[in-house]
């Protein structure tokens, strides 16, 4: 019985450990987001080097989830292009929800190293 009860802790612990997925929509802002904040920020802080790093996941990722969806490459580079050029828009003038989003997707951000 003892070991039942460490397997469904075990069990509850890997899947509340484990993030929901996000939906393509969701994927495509954190990216938009991320590089934006990665562009305005610069690459030469660490804040830039880690924006940086959140940014590449988050387009590598969108790019995987618009490949299973059946999106071109080209229809899913443009969505990004979109979705970065809102984000900046969005960033500069200091949008607070905006913002909120960017620290939603930079705490789901896996530590790249």
């Amino acid at each position: 019985m003892p070991f039942l009860a460490l397997m469904a802790v075990l069990t509850l612990t890997a899947q509340t450990a484990r993030p929901e997925a996000l939906s393509y929509e969701d994927t495509l802002r954190c990216a938009g987001l991320t590089q934006a904040a990665s562009e305005l920020e610069g690459g030469e802080s660490a804040e830039g080097r880690a924006l940086s790093d959140a940014a590449l996941y988050w387009s590598l990722t969108a790019i995987q989830q618009a490949q299973a969806a059946g999106r071109s490459p080209l229809q899913a580079e443009a969505e990004q292009t979109r979705a970065r050029v809102r984000a900046v828009r969005e960033l500069t003038t200091d949008d607070d929800a905006a913002k909120a989003s960017l620290q939603r997707c930079r705490a789901r951000t896996p530590n790249l190293g």
